[in-house]
Parts: structure tokens; sequence; C-alpha cells
């Protein structure tokens, strides 16, 4: 199969909802990283995400949609959710909530649980496929599993070149780390994945506690322990660098990449899967990556650290 680029607009958006219809999934950019994105109803068209990210059919993923209407024709929302989904939709926020009754999403998009995890994006070329299509898109990111999330075009071609038709091609994503993702359980807003929607503002949106996910049972994306692969040794929270690694610096330490010369946790997490590519791609045999400060956004930047060094 030959992957085809395409630049942002109609004739893009129309030659990918045609593929879409066909049940192939395409690539799409997202305000987090780029997205492979399928008819979430069609469980022929997710079985084809899961083989070309050669994905474990155990975990869920996310199913997008275009607004707070259509994701209640698929989840159930309680008081708490409808707050949280109208202070933080359209944007990087992902609501966990019971599937409907009627819910017609593939049981396979949410690897059988009863439960459905539910985006409403607020990036331009997602909204324009949803639109093309009038289906809910289910759309991990668009990378072989486990490796390193695509900020760009050209991330998506490093591991998926050959493996699907089509990428729509809008420019480095803005937010750079994957949608925060919820769910609400026993009186407190729990965040299964950190990401640019940070535990306090669920807490002044929701009036509830914020905890840390519990338990080992995967119930939605982004929970597995090994993640954001980039193919080598990674070493965090390094002071200084040695020879032969490629260094990801922050703030005043510098190296081969730095995340943020300022210090700003945004740039750094808009950065962070671009430099770790980078160092993927060169011919040094280790990276290693500056301390990241854990408070807001530090937290997602860390996790996706953590896992990538697993």
């Amino acid at each position: 199969m030959t992957t085809l680029i395409c630049p942002f607009g109609g004739e893009a958006i129309a030659r990918a909802g045609g593929l879409i219809g066909e049940g192939m999934p395409v690539a799409v950019p997202t305000e987090t990283v780029y997205g492979l994105a399928a008819d979430a109803r069609n469980p022929q068209a997710v079985a084809r995400i899961y083989a070309a990210k050669g994905r474990p059919d155990f975990n869920p993923l996310i199913v997008h949609v275009p607004d707070l209407a259509a994701a209640e024709k698929l989840g159930a929302f309680g008081e708490v959710e409808l707050a949280l989904a109208a202070c933080f939709w359209p944007g990087p926020l992902t609501i966990v909530v019971p599937r409907t009754a009627e819910c017609p999403v593939a049981s396979i998009a949410t690897a059988g649980l009863d439960t459905i995890a539910l985006r409403v994006p607020g990036h331009r070329a997602m909204q324009a496929l949803l639109a093309e299509t009038g289906a809910p898109l289910a759309a991990p990111s668009a990378n072989a599993s486990g490796k390193v999330s695509p900020t760009k075009a050209e991330h998506v071609l490093a591991s998926l070149d050959g493996r699907i038709a089509l990428v729509i091609d809008d420019g480095p994503t803005r937010a750079g780390v994957e949608s925060t993702i919820v769910r609400v359980k026993d009186g407190s807003v729990e965040m299964l994945r950190p990401g640019p929607v940070t535990a306090a503002m669920l807490g002044e949106a929701s009036g509830l506690p914020v905890t840390g996910a519990t338990g080992s049972k995967i119930v939605a994306p982004g929970m597995l322990a090994s993640h954001y692969a980039p193919g080598k040794p990674v070493r965090l929270g390094a002071e200084d660098f040695a020879a032969g690694e490629y260094a990801i610096g922050f703030g005043d330490l510098s190296g081969d990449y730095n995340l943020s010369a300022a210090g700003d946790l945004t740039e750094a997490a808009a950065r962070l899967f671009d430099a770790l590519h980078a160092g993927a791609a060169s011919a040094k045999t280790r990276i290693a990556v500056a301390a990241i400060p854990g408070e807001g956004l530090g937290a997602a930047i860390n996790d996706r650290l953590a896992r990538a060094a697993v």
C-alpha cells in the first residue's frame, strides 16, 4: 500500500471521507496528536486500526464526536460529566462513561467494556472529517502501538508508511501530548491519564477531589505501563549528558534538542514527541532527558517519559 500525504483542505477531507466510508482508517491531526481514524460503528474498520498499529485488542479506543449531543447518544452522562464537558469541550479531555443501551459503536472499539471513552476534538481537520462522514470516529494515535506518538505528518510515516492509505497534513499539533482521560467514580474525578487538562483544572470545574487511577485493570486508552517507546534506552531526570546519549534538554540544561529553553511546560509538551522521534532517528544509541518539573502540565510530560523509559 502506498501512503499518500494530502494537505488539509476540501479535497483531502473528501478523499479521507471516502476511505472511511470504505472501512479504511486514515491519519488526521487533532489538537493533541495525529489520530488514526475509522468509523467506530464498523467492526472491520476498527479491526484495521488495530492491524495497522499492531495494538493489543484489550486496549480500548477513544471515540471522537462533533459535539455533546452526539456524545450523549453513545454514553450516559451524569451531572459532573456534563459540567466537565461544558467546561472543556471541544478540547483535549476524554470522558469515560457507561455505554447507552442503543450505542452503535462496535464492541471491538471499546475492547468489550460496558463503558466508552468519548471526546469532542477542537481541531478543524478532525471536525471537518466528522462532518464529512457523519460517523463517530475511533481514533487512537497514528503510530505503531507502543511507539512515539506523532505530532507531525512525517511522524505518522515513521511507523505507518505503507500500512495506511492517507495522512491529512495540517502541520504540527498544538498540545503535543494526548488528551487527559477521566471518569467520575465514588464522588471524585479519577484521572486515568494525565494530559493538557490538569488536575487543578478538573477540580475547579467539577467541585470534586481529583485522584489518580486505581487498580491495574485497563478501563481506558493509554493505561499500558510501557508506551511511547523510541526503541532505545531512555534515562530520565538527567542533570548532565554523557557521550553516546541523545540529549533532550529543558531550561538552562541544553543538549541536542531543548524542549523549552525558557522552561515553559506548554512549549515542552508540544515538542516532547518530536524530541523523542529525533532521538530515535539519531545515530546515538541512548536517549537522556533533563528533569521536568512535576506540577501542572509537567505531570503529563513525566507520565509519557516514564512509559517511554520502561
